[in-house]
């Protein structure tokens, strides 16, 4: 994205790979809820797990840089240095799964397709090709809107390629359970719906010999098992029925784990460092709704939130407190402005010796409580509600209609539910009555889609090279449109203009600069009530996987590691 990429012409294997690890050999992981539908590229039904293993891109992003692509079915690349067009030039031995060649009219296919019916990040990226031009037999070039999107031929590279001749009769909107062909390394052998998919390795797969794929793709099958909950899902991992799992509960992470499997050693449990942003995993707040229109409201509700209390008694003070959508990483911005931020400030036509300039001030951290009473932030909330217009009367608190503040927390993760309810505990305090409701995951896609909710928990993940992706987050334009993660309904023209300069910004300074006001500007508008992140990825698997002595920058990648057969296996 900016500067030279790390991995020279001729490269051999990414570093953090084992180009001599083994093949063969089952993965079986969990994912919790169901699945209905192996069409990944719409907005209707949910996919299962997988579409990476099965549907390949131009390029293949490097996990040890904060963002560079290689080559995959694209083997030459082209732009100018403005970056107003880009042009990929496919290898003649790529082929989809059904033996058909994977074609420049495969390649123009995808983009018009998934532009006018995929997912509305792929509208969104896909429609600031204004041209589109063959090179040759084997090129294709796409010219964009405007110059100076400097991320967008890299995002076209990331574009899944898919087979135009399977779509000769039917339309991509469908939801199916019927395998779309892909060309990747792996192919769908077997489908349970809702409860099991099973992949192989596809024996005649074309990009076994790229120097991006050695050492990755070693397990000839991988099973992904649906459970209905995170503890039944940590059964089965003890029970020997599946080989890894990620954990993001402490208290199992700390007492879960002691079987004698653990204990012989035949599981492992590690902390796996990474330098990936914490990104930002909060209460949502729908600002859609009346209630949660004023600043102070949402400040105060960020205040009646007792992190510290809820750290040490539910989670053994494993957690860090989020304060940043890009915390532990140089794009989280620092609590007074610099001055290349209040020079990009003025640059974009806000004055920022107004009082009313928001992002202006200092950003102050979320006050702490002793642990034991959250007393001093929640006299503190309830002066915010007040000069927002609601007292208490008779217990509850109301507006100057005398109509109740109360609204209703989504779930879809049953472990949520419980750090709702303490949540919701603390704001009655202030008069706030909540509900709590959980719903399956289907249910809960639904109405996220159309932003059918008051309030969910959500996970915003961050990339050490933010870009386009922060328009289907916090852009005007998502607010209103179906299907983006602009959960909170946030319209705010400041972050517009920060968006548009990190996307287009032609040096790492520039994007530092753009990523902190977008950031600060965030913060500074109290949008969800932040929660908190893990300071290391926790991992448990069976021995008999094995795994790359680096990990890279990202984290740790299944798809780089291996089965050893004589050592501790899950039952298959």
């Amino acid at each position: 994205m900016h500067g030279e990429p790390k991995y020279a012409d001729g490269f051999a294997h990414f570093d953090y790979v084992n180009p001599e690890a083994p093949l063969g050999g089952t993965l079986r992981r969990s994912k919790l809820g169901t699945f209905d539908s192996l069409n990944p590229f719409v907005i209707h039904g949910v996919a299962a797990a997988g579409r990476h293993l099965v549907h390949e891109s131009l390029m293949q992003r490097s996990a040890d840089e904060p963002f560079s692509l290689y080559g995959l079915l694209a083997q030459h690349v082209e732009v100018p240095a403005g970056r107003s067009w880009v042009e990929f030039y496919l290898n003649p031995k790529a082929h989809f799964q059904d033996g058909a060649k994977v074609t420049i009219d495969d390649v123009i296919f995808s983009l018009e397709t998934l532009r006018d019916h995929g997912r509305p990040n792929h509208h969104a990226y896909y429609s600031q090709v204004t041209q589109i031009d063959r090179v040759g037999d084997n090129g294709v070039r796409f010219s964009f809107d405007k110059t100076g999107n400097r991320e967008l031929p890299l995002i076209l590279g990331l574009m899944p390629i898919l087979p135009k001749h399977f779509f000769a009769d039917i339309g991509l909107e469908e939801t199916r359970l019927q395998p779309i062909p892909g060309s990747g390394p792996y192919r769908v052998a077997s489908v349970d719906p809702g409860r099991r998919i099973t992949y192989v390795r596809d024996q005649n797969y074309w990009g076994n010999d790229l120097a991006i794929n050695q050492g990755r793709y070693n397990f000839d099958e991988i099973i992904y098992d649906y459970y209905r909950d995170k503890s039944a899902a940590l059964e089965a991992f003890l029970a020997g029925q599946v080989d890894m799992r990620a954990e993001q509960d402490p208290q199992q992470w700390l007492s879960g784990y002691n079987v004698d499997a653990a204990k012989s050693g035949d599981i492992i449990k590690q902390a796996i460092r990474h330098g990936r942003p914490s990104g930002m995993r909060g209460f949502v707040f729908n600002t859609r709704r009346a209630i949660f229109q004023d600043p102070k409201v949402r400040q105060a509700l960020t205040l009646a939130f007792d992190f510290e209390w809820i750290n040490r008694n539910l989670f053994h003070n494993a957690y860090d407190r989020t304060e940043s959508y890009f915390g532990k990483s140089d794009l989280e911005a620092p609590l007074a402005p610099g001055q290349d931020e209040l020079a990009l400030m003025q640059t974009l036509g806000v004055d920022v010796s107004a009082t009313n300039c928001i992002p202006c001030r200092p950003l102050k951290s979320i006050p702490k409580s002793n642990g034991t009473s959250n007393r001093g932030n929640l006299i503190a909330a309830t002066k915010l509600l007040a000069e927002a217009g609601w007292h208490v009367s008779d217990g509850a608190l109301v507006n100057s209609d005398g109509n109740p503040f109360q609204f209703e927390i989504l779930i879809v993760d049953p472990s949520n539910a419980r750090l709702a309810q303490q949540f919701a505990r603390d704001l009655a305090r202030l008069g706030i009555q909540v509900e709590t409701r959980i719903v399956d995951s289907a249910q809960f896609q639904e109405r996220t889609a159309v932003y059918d909710y008051d309030m969910i928990v959500y996970y915003w993940g961050q990339s050490l090279s933010p870009g386009n992706e922060q328009i289907f987050y916090w852009g005007t334009a998502s607010a209103d449109q179906q299907g983006t993660r602009n959960y909170m309904g946030v319209r705010n023209p400041i972050l517009d203009a920060a968006i548009d300069r990190l996307v287009n910004a032609v040096t790492r300074e520039d994007l530092v600069t753009a990523t902190r006001l977008l950031d600060r500007t965030l913060r500074a508008g109290h949008y969800v009530v932040p929660l908190y992140h893990l300071p290391v990825d926790w991992v448990a698997y069976w021995s008999h996987l094995q795994r790359p002595a680096t990990s890279p920058l990202l984290g740790y990648l299944p798809e780089s590691w291996w089965s050893i057969p004589t050592r501790g296996t899950a039952k298959q």
